[in-house]
Formats: structure tokens, sequence, C-alpha cells
């Protein structure tokens, strides 16, 4: 199997998924590299090299089946990065399936990957596409499905209200959308939607509704991500309160403002719980352990949420994440969760962790992305995080490797033209004829979904376009 070069937008993001060991960020822990020469402070493509090579014999989790390639002949520290990675197909121990490809180490700048898991900021325009969906439903136009609330796009003047979801997008920098969701063999070229600097320009052609196309040009800024949105409590048909949460990043963020809301439908009364995760790429795991705790409540405090297996060499770094209680919640036997093709890693957790404890989660939705390894990010010093496959998740009954993805209970296409929270969103309809009904509305049902593991859709997701960030941090 040909290795998939992870593309400079998701090594901004690459760093993502299970629970953390180690400190996040500049001067991590990587649990082995103490074992790998240092080097000078201005070290040579060769030193770099080096390192990488003991850092995967040491701590990578495919270490025994993975390549290990001399630096000789690899011109760049990034070429060779991909050269080591596994390339999946050996059988997986007491299973008939077999390991896929590495499609998830990556890394970014070491500044990056502080800014966004510390101050809880980013660097971009805002505005995501619906790239991968689109290619799915196999659709010819290209809308907008978010906006960061504190973003240039959401900010810009030039048209009302700033860029919405549901905005059709009919160019990007000039490049009509046919071309760009026919590029790359059909799955899609987006990347202009990634920012590189301050100041970088975006333009869009725009078209609301029967409005008239609106040309905006958009100026590349950092900003504070707002992980925690639309927070409403709306009725099923048959009177049943049910309290709204969208979470975009399970970064630190999280828990301020979840706590705030959660106390607000403790005093509304709501009766079924739904977490809007379809758009949430990952993070920390203890903030998803923290999403799930007010989920799960009482019952579930001081039951393992998420378990980290390591390989051989590392398997006393091993350790076990647990349920909290935080707000004494006494917890729902049933929860609502929205999915999608880009819910991953660790918001993955959050749905593999209360099953684990007899939460009875009912997804809506579509196919999750199927990551359940993870990462002790480490900084190399010299000005890199590597996020590196060292472990996998499993949740308290040892169930995990849901590697094509976790399926949706109610399988749902999404229509962008819909606001979050609304009860006109076929997800959240779905959700609340599930609550009245016990079963899933025939109406809305979507054809299954390809494979995310080998299918168009799984690789077209390693160029997620907008900026977006996916993974579980090993903290």
């Amino acid at each position: 199997m040909s290795f998939i070069k992870m593309p400079r937008l998701l090594r901004a993001l690459a760093c993502a998924l299970p629970i953390g060991l180690a400190a996040c960020g500049g001067g991590g822990d990587d649990g082995g590299s103490a074992f790998c020469p240092s080097v000078a402070a201005s070290p040579g493509v060769a030193d770099r090299q080096d390192w990488l090579r003991c850092y995967f014999n040491d701590n990578y989790f495919w270490y025994r089946l993975a390549p290990n390639p001399s630096p000789v002949g690899y011109a760049t520290v990034e070429s060779y990065f991909d050269a080591l990675l596994y390339g999946g197909g050996d059988p997986i121990p007491g299973s008939a399936a077999t390991w896929p490809s590495d499609r998830y180490s990556g890394y970014q700048s070491t500044e990056s990957f502080n800014r966004f898991f510390g101050p809880g900021r980013t660097l971009g325009f805002g505005v995501a596409v619906n790239g991968l969906e689109a290619s799915e439903q196999r659709a010819t136009q290209l809308f907008v499905r978010y906006v960061e609330p504190q973003s240039p796009a959401k900010l810009t003047n030039a048209i009302s209200g700033g860029l919405q979801r549901g905005d059709e997008i009919l160019t990007i920098n000039s490049v009509p959308v046919a071309t760009l969701i026919a590029a790359n063999g059909g799955f899609g070229d987006y990347s202009a939607l990634t920012a590189n600097n301050v100041g970088d320009p975006l333009r869009l052609e725009i078209l609301r509704a029967t409005n008239p196309v609106v040309t905006l040009t958009l100026n590349a800024a950092e900003f504070s991500l707002t992980p925690v949105q639309t927070v409403p409590v709306v009725q099923s048909q048959n009177g049943r309160r049910m309290g709204y949460v969208f979470v975009k990043d399970m970064i630190s963020q999280v828990e301020p403002t979840l706590s705030t809301v959660m106390a607000g439908f403790r005093t509304q009364g709501i009766q079924e719980l739904v977490l809007d995760l379809r758009y949430n790429g990952g993070g920390l795991v203890t903030m998803g352990g923290n999403v799930a705790s007010y989920a799960a409540g009482a019952p579930a405090n001081g039951q393992v949420y998420a378990r980290l297996l390591h390989n051989d060499l590392n398997s006393g770094r091993n350790r076990d994440f647990t349920f909290t209680n935080p707000g004494a919640w006494t917890g729902f036997s049933r929860v609502y969760v929205l999915t999608g093709a880009r819910t991953c890693s660790a918001s993955e957790q959050v749905i593999n962790g209360l099953r684990g404890v007899g939460v009875n989660v009912v997804s809506v939705g579509d196919t999750t992305c199927g990551k359940p390894v993870g990462f002790n990010p480490v900084d190399d010093g010299w000005g890199t995080t590597y996020s590196v496959v060292n472990f996998e998740g499993v949740n308290a009954r040892n169930e995990g490797r849901y590697f094509d993805g976790l399926l949706a209970t109610c399988p749902v296409a999404e229509d962008f033209s819909r606001p979050f929270g609304d009860l006109s969103d076929p997800l959240l309809v779905a959700a609340a004829h599930h609550v009245d009904n016990g079963a899933c509305p025939t109406a809305l049902a979507k054809e299954a979904p390809q494979s995310r593991r080998t299918g168009p859709a799984r690789q077209r997701y390693e160029g997620a376009d907008g900026g977006e960030r996916t993974g579980m941090v090993a903290r």
C-alpha cells in the first residue's frame, strides 16, 4: 500500500487524538526521545532525520511493522517522515481485519500547536465548506457549512452578518467551484481556504438566496476560537425538553462555557441531551471526558472513560482516564450525538467511552472519521511538534479499533441551509423523532456511506478544508 502524504493543512491539525499522558506543546514529554541523539542548536537535515528515525523506533505504535529506511536518499526531513509511516495491511491480532495505513501522524510548527492548545487561538479565515460532504453526496455546488464567530469570515462587513452557513460559494480566488470539486481525482482542492500568514487574502464570490452575487476579500488573522456554541432548549413534538449544545473543538476553553450551559439546562429541566459533534475533529482527551461526564453523570463517576494502550516498549505508559461528575449531574441513560465524517478522534472517544459504561448513545448523521489511535506530541527542540501515533484508545469494555468509523444509528444527510440548533435541521429533526418514537425516521434516512478507511471520502478527509484540526491529544 502506498504511503499517503499528509497535506500541509492537516499537519497543522494532526496532533490530535487520544488522551494525554504528556504535555502537549513546546518541550512535551515524548516518552522516549531522551534515548535519541541530541544535536547542535542548528541541526542539519541529516541530524533531524536521525532523530526522527530514533524516535519512531522507540515510540511508534507500529514500530515492529513499519519500514525503517536509511535517511540516505531523502533530501528533506518531510520526505523522510513520510517514508517512516506504516503502510498497513498486516493482520490485527485476534481479528480478521488488518491494520490501516497511517493516515494520522503528522507535524506542525510548535508555535501553531501551542497557540491552539494554549489560549485556544488559530490563524486563518474561519470559513469551512462542504467539500467532503459534497464528494459523498456527489454534489456540484459548494456551500459554507461553518463559520468561526470571531473570524474574518464572520466579521467582514462586505456582506450582511458576515458569511453564513448555507451561503453558496461560486468561485475561490477566481477559480470556479466546479474546477475545485473535480480536482485531485474528484477529491477536491480547497487548500486556498488555509492561510499561511496574517494578512493572506482570500477572494470569494458568494450567492445568498435570491440576493445578487457578492464578491468579498477576507484577510487572514489570528483569532480566538469559540468551541461551545448554540445552546437552545427545544421541544420534540410530544413536548420532551431537549438541551442542545454544539461543541466544535476539545480544548481547555470548553469547560467554563459548558459548565454554564449545563447549569442552564438543569434550571430549564431538560429531559434529553443532544451533543452536536458533527464538526468536532477532537483535541484533548480530558476535555472529551469532561463532555462525556456531563452526559453520563453520577452512575459513571470513577469508571474508565478511556484507556490508552502503547506499544510493548512503552506499556508502562498505559493509562486509564476516568469519568468525573461535574456539577453533580444525575446523568442520562440515553444521549443523542450528532455525527459526521468530521467527527474524529477525541469526539469519537466520547461516543465509545459512553457506550463502554452502558449509556445508550443514539448517533444521528453520518459515519465518523475512524481514528481510534492517538499521540503524545513532542517538540523536537527546533520548532516542530510531531504527532506520531503512539497508542490506541479503548473504552471500559476494551472496545476500540473502529478504523472504518462509528456507524450512525440514524443515517441522515445534512442540509447546509439549516442553522445549528434549529428544529428545521434534519439531524435534530431525526433526533427529536427518535425521542418521541424510539426509532429513526424513515423519511430522512440516507444511503449507507462509504468506508472512511479506504474510500475516497476518507482520503478527502485528510485534505480537510478551512484549517480545521483533527485528533486526540494525550493530555
